[in-house]
């Protein structure tokens, strides 16, 4: 069983920056691969960014390509995303989610976090 608990959230202005971390309780951490997700009122999820457990690396959506990274700390098994040149679209509920040895490119994920709010101001 992985338990994932988002931080970091919150309301800035556009063109602001904001890092969300991840925290997961699980002994194999370095063995899942790692995922952002968000979703937006009325929306459905949408994905963010992914972070291989093994050599495949990162995966971005493209609204999020160049402003957005993903990285991962194996020692404190947290997993962050950096937030920058944030736009009022991206408003959303940010939730983690964890597969274990999964593919970058495959959304199968099985344990989510809660998910945490960022409200991006115009």
């Amino acid at each position: 069983q992985v338990q994932l608990v988002e931080s970091g959230g919150g309301l800035v202005q556009a063109g602001g920056s904001l890092r969300l971390s991840c925290a997961a309780s699980v002994r194999t951490y370095g063995s899942y691969t790692m995922g952002w997700f968000r979703q937006a009122p009325g929306k459905e999820r949408e994905f963010v960014a992914a972070l291989s457990w093994g050599a495949e690396g990162t995966h971005y959506a493209d609204s999020v390509k160049g402003r957005f990274t993903i990285s991962r700390d194996n020692t404190l098994n947290i997993v962050y995303l950096q937030m920058n040149n944030l736009k009022p679209e991206d408003t959303a509920v940010y939730r983690c989610a964890a597969v274990y040895r999964g593919s970058v490119a495959s959304y199968g994920y099985n344990y989510w976090g809660q998910g945490t709010q960022v409200t991006v101001s115009s």
